[in-house]
């Protein structure tokens, strides 16, 4: 499944499943964009890339800004050329009651996930077009399948992603663009943590979801990168408006 030639940009790529996502799509042979509020981690996992001897860039960027992004991703053409994979992976994930929950942190939820996606495919979808080939990639969750108590603001947004994402793919299928959602059981990544650290509760629950796993096990950032690399791949040109779901068999 050669990227060879291809540039992809992939959103939250500074650490956890984002960055499993640029490493792979760079061994596969994509040069890689990370776009990331967090400069510092972007600027590594660039030369992790780089290292993997593709070209890469970092780019310092808050998706729920147009003008940030559109900024970006002018500076991703300058440096590597026009944009044939987007990966819309920015997201945050915070427990919290709907009775407890402040209109902030529910706008902040759907700003991130859903207007994050909308301004980064809008910004990148006309390169596709010119070329008449392309691969819009966004990271949804089993949450947004069929939800999940204390996420109800994280469950909304990835299922507007989804419905996004199967919208999108209609349009763009006669362009030869392909648009699909991978939804993900739990992953094992940074976002698990407050302040670095593992709290007994959230231990707790990430070997309680092991457990009920059909294959006894949480997802590494890994698992969800391959899925990417397929939908990024031209074997996958058949392959549009669709919900890959890799979660070891903890959702059906």
């Amino acid at each position: 499944m050669s990227l060879a030639g291809k540039n992809a940009i992939v959103t939250g790529g500074a650490s956890g499943i984002g960055r499993g996502i640029c490493l792979r799509l760079a061994r596969d042979g994509a040069n890689v964009a990370i776009l990331d509020v967090n400069q510092a981690g972007a600027a590594g996992v660039a030369s992790e890339v780089a290292g993997l001897g593709r070209k890469s860039l970092a780019c310092q960027a808050d998706v729920t800004s147009r003008v940030q992004v559109e900024a970006a991703i002018a500076q991703v053409r300058q440096t590597l050329g026009p944009v044939h994979i987007l990966v819309n992976d920015a997201g945050i994930g915070k427990f919290v009651l709907l009775a407890e929950m402040s209109e902030e942190a529910w706008d902040e939820m759907i700003a991130i996930h859903l207007k994050g996606t909308f301004n980064c495919t809008k910004a990148v979808v006309p390169d596709m077009v010119n070329a008449k080939w392309g691969r819009i990639i966004n990271i949804a969750s089993t949450a947004g399948l069929g939800g999940a108590a204390g996420l109800v603001h994280y469950s909304a947004a990835k299922a507007g992603i989804i419905g996004f994402s199967k919208g999108l793919a209609q349009e763009l299928g006669p362009m030869g663009i392909t648009v699909n959602a991978i939804a993900p059981g739990l992953i094992e990544t940074p976002i698990l943590q407050q302040n670095g650290v593992i709290t007994s509760r959230m231990q707790k629950f990430i070997e309680q979801t092991a457990a009920r796993a059909a294959v006894r096990r949480n997802g590494a950032p890994e698992d969800i990168a391959a899925a990417c690399a397929y939908l990024a791949s031209e074997e996958a040109s058949f392959f549009t408006g669709q919900v890959m779901s890799p979660n070891g068999g903890m959702y059906t």
